[in-house]
């Protein structure tokens, strides 16, 4: 993140997820606030979006929201009251937010919190009292330190975030997650760029290139089994990993993709 400067890659995630609701009807995820908060025509929305890697972008951006608000209703419904938006960008579950009761604390980076108060300003969306600012640059501060969070369980949806931070970031989120006693997080990583297939490996590697320049580099991978292991060394023993095959089977009823695939994952994780 550059200061002074929200984040383009948050904004480039919220046109995925406005395109899915224009071009899919939602089938992923329903989201009737994520094309006001974008603040752009149809048509721009749309621009692009029939490019398979576009179409596979925004599919793997609305399945990741499906799966962390499924996870969340069923921690909410087991007593969990408050849910953790790490990197919220332009997220809008705050704005949608169906449980009355549950407490929503977005976390982001201080000049992308600005920017969207601005977009939601604009698209006249309100901001309800359950929700609660804090801003933090993840790389410099920690979550100790900046959130304060009431006594119980919490969930905690980290989207879009992971790629972009150096391991020790990533650790020590984790460590402050897996602290607390019924805590849950979900989160997107990917596998190592030479475990894709070549066209998936130069899909990503042209990805990886445009954000660097944009000044938002990708730097962390891991290998699934070596970051269960790693989740499970810290307390977070129970785990859910869906890789590109799992996804495109329990979202777009397309069962026939090798179980292997690399790509972009979504995982699950709690601490019991």
């Amino acid at each position: 993140m550059e200061t002074g400067k929200p984040s383009i890659t948050a904004y480039a995630a919220a046109v995925h997820r406005a395109a899915h609701q224009l071009a899919d009807g939602g089938r992923i995820l329903t989201d009737p606030i994520a094309v006001p908060i974008v603040g752009q025509r149809s048509n721009e929305i749309l621009r692009d979006q029939d490019v398979p890697a576009r179409r596979l972008m925004r599919h793997f951006i609305a399945a990741r929201s499906r799966f962390a608000e499924d996870h969340l209703a069923r921690a909410y419904r087991t007593g969990t009251r408050q849910l953790v938006v790490l990197g919220a960008g332009l997220d809008t579950f705050a704005y949608r937010n169906p449980y009355p009761d549950l407490r929503v604390f977005e976390v982001d980076f201080p000049d992308t919190q600005r920017w969207k108060r601005e977009r939601l300003t604009e698209a006249k969306i309100t901001i309800p009292p359950t929700v609660t600012y804090v801003p933090i640059d993840f790389e410099h501060q920690s979550l100790a330190s900046e959130l304060v969070l009431d006594p119980g369980p919490a969930f905690f949806a980290w989207l879009g975030v992971v790629p972009y931070l150096t391991r020790p970031a990533f650790d020590a989120t984790i460590d402050y997650i897996a602290a607390r006693a019924g805590n849950e997080v979900v989160f997107d990583y990917a596998d190592p760029p030479e475990s894709m297939t070549a066209d998936r490996r130069a899909r990503h590697e042209e990805r990886a290139a445009r954000v660097g320049r944009l000044g938002e580099p990708w730097r962390t991978y891991f290998v699934p089994a070596e970051l269960a292991a790693s989740l499970q060394a810290k307390g977070l023993t129970e785990i859910e990993d869906l890789g590109p095959a799992q996804q495109a089977a329990k979202y777009l009823n397309r069962p026939d993709l090798p179980t292997n695939l690399a790509g972009g994952h979504i995982i699950w994780a709690a601490v019991r």
